[in-house]
Formats: structure tokens, C-alpha cells, sequence
């Protein structure tokens, strides 16, 4: 097998399946996240900007429309397709290519800026991963990761498995002694490490920003936990047509609770935003 076949938890093709998904209901939310980090790593008008498993431009497509020249990719064919409509429907500079993270198929040096915001927090390899992000990036430019802190603090988490098991009481959710892979930087002292051991300098971990998945039905906050990545979807996959509107009957109902007086519920995820800067006597 192909090391872009075993690299991932899950194959390309679950990632093309919920593409569509991903690109209703979970990027256009991640506007807010996208700015926290973008301004964090310094980006300005006219930046070279590299998105990593950009999914279908939740970090890239804002970074457009600040100014930046933006290259996003991602290995699966389905974000990328859906990345290229929304760029070209904005007139965006932006442009979309399928790759691998752990194999960038692009120069030495060549970006300003170079992100990953909710993607390379997801591969096995993690560490390939950062390296390949700052070998592209340019000596003296940044490179910003994004990912989730402390799961314990993850509202939409809680709420889907809690209605899971509400409908199926046997359901025990992700395996506590196998950690979700999108939590495998929820440490920010972890992320620093692992941002200096790829060759940064100067990393900081900013924790003080939040995820807000704002939702005004239980379906909503369904279509959210299974665009996010495949692992929701995959629990999930045994359950019955009529288990599934029982777990999102029970989601709306979680929801009213929640909900503020314009009938909308906040649900709150910590944040860690890392960003380092690449050495400018770096030798490519």
C-alpha cells in the first residue's frame, strides 16, 4: 500500500463523503476561528498563503479575503472541488489542488504563511506532517496550527454522545484508551513541543479563543458533528433509520434547552492556536 493509503485513520473516500456536508455546515462557522488565527500568525495583503488539509476553505478562504494569494489543498478531491467553487463564485485569488500533507508536492520556501486550522490535527503522523509545513514555508515567514483543546470542555461532543446513548444506552462513544486523534494536541505545552521539534522558532500557544458552533435545531447539530470528519459518522454507523431520528429528536430537545431568546444555542469548544516562525538563516 501506498503511504497516502496508510496514513490516514480514514480512507479519501470517507472525507469525499462528507464533503458536501463539511462544506454547508461546518466551514462557514470556522470564520471566526480563521481570523483569530490569521491575525495571530500576521497575515497581510499580498501574503503567500498555504492551507493544509484544508477541507473545503473553512482558514483558506478567509485568508483570501483578507488579500493574501492562497494555495489550498487537501487530499481529498471532494473538499478540493468545493474550495474551487467558492473561491471562483468570491473572484477570489485562490486556488485548489489535491495533495497529500505528508507529502507536499510543492517547492522549498515558498510561502509567507503556511496553516492548518482543524486538519493536520487529524493525521498519525503528525509530525511529518509540521515538517512538511515548514519546509514550504519561507525562511523568516510563520506557520499557524489550529486544533482543539481539552476535550473534556468540547459542548457539541458532550451533547451528540449523551443523545447517542440516550437512544442507545449500551453506546459507549470514542475508546477512552484509544484518544481521538483530533485531540492528540489538546495539550498546548504538547503543541509547542511538537512545533519546535519540526524547526520553529519563537511558538506560541494562544488559548484564550474559543470554538462557537452556533445551531437553532438538533438535525442542525447532527450535520455538524458528522461534517466535521469521518469518526462521528463512522460511531454512528450501525444505528437504524428510526434510531437516528430518535438521537436527533433528542438533540433538539437538547438544543431548546440551550437556546437563547432568538431560539439559538451556542455550543463553546477550547482552542489552542499555535504559531511559529520559521528560522530566517533556515538552508533549504
Amino acid at each position: 500500500m501506498t503511504h497516502q493509503q496508510t496514513a490516514h485513520t480514514a480512507p479519501v473516500e470517507a472525507w469525499d463523503a462528507i464533503a458536501d456536508r463539511y462544506d454547508k455546515h461546518v466551514a462557514p462557522g470556522e470564520a471566526d476561528v480563521a481570523a483569530a488565527g490569521l491575525r495571530l500568525a500576521g497575515l497581510r495583503p499580498g501574503d503567500t498563503f498555504l492551507d493544509v488539509a484544508a477541507g473545503t476553505g473553512g482558514l483558506s478562504l478567509p485568508a483570501a479575503r483578507l488579500g493574501a494569494t492562497v494555495l489550498a489543498t487537501d487530499w481529498s478531491p471532494e473538499m478540493i472541488d468545493r474550495f474551487t467553487a467558492r473561491a471562483a463564485a468570491e473572484g477570489l485569488d485562490a486556488e485548489g489542488r489535491v495533495m497529500d500533507c505528508h507529502e507536499l508536492d510543492l517547492p522549498d520556501g515558498g510561502y509567507d504563511v503556511t496553516g492548518s486550522q482543524f486538519g493536520v490535527m487529524l493525521v498519525p503522523d503528525q509530525a511529518q506532517a509540521l515538517r512538511e509545513m515548514v519546509r514550504v514555508t519561507k525562511p523568516g515567514g510563520r506557520v499557524l496550527v489550529t486544533a482543539y483543546g481539552d476535550p473534556g470542555e468540547f459542548e457539541a461532543l458532550h451533547f451528540f454522545i449523551s443523545a447517542v446513548q440516550a437512544v442507545v444506552p449500551g453506546f459507549e462513544g470514542p475508546a477512552e484508551d484509544e484518544p481521538l486523534l483530533e485531540f492528540q494536541v489538546a495539550d498546548p505545552d504538547v503543541l509547542r513541543q511538537r512545533l519546535t521539534d519540526a524547526g520553529l522558532t519563537a511558538v506560541t500557544v494562544d488559548t484564550s479563543h474559543r470554538e462557537r458552533v452556533a445551531v437553532r435545531t438538533g438535525r442542525q447539530l447532527w450535520d455538524w458533528a458528522l461534517g466535521g470528519n469521518p469518526v462521528p459518522g463512522a460511531l454512528v454507523a450501525d444505528l437504524t433509520d428510526r434510531q437516528r431520528d430518535d438521537v436527533i429528536g433528542v438533540l433538539d430537545g437538547m438544543v431548546r434547552e440551550r437556546s437563547d431568546s432568538t431560539g439559538t444555542a451556542v455550543l463553546t469548544a477550547p482552542l489552542n492556536i499555535g504559531v511559529g516562525t520559521k528560522p530566517a538563516h533556515s538552508k533549504e
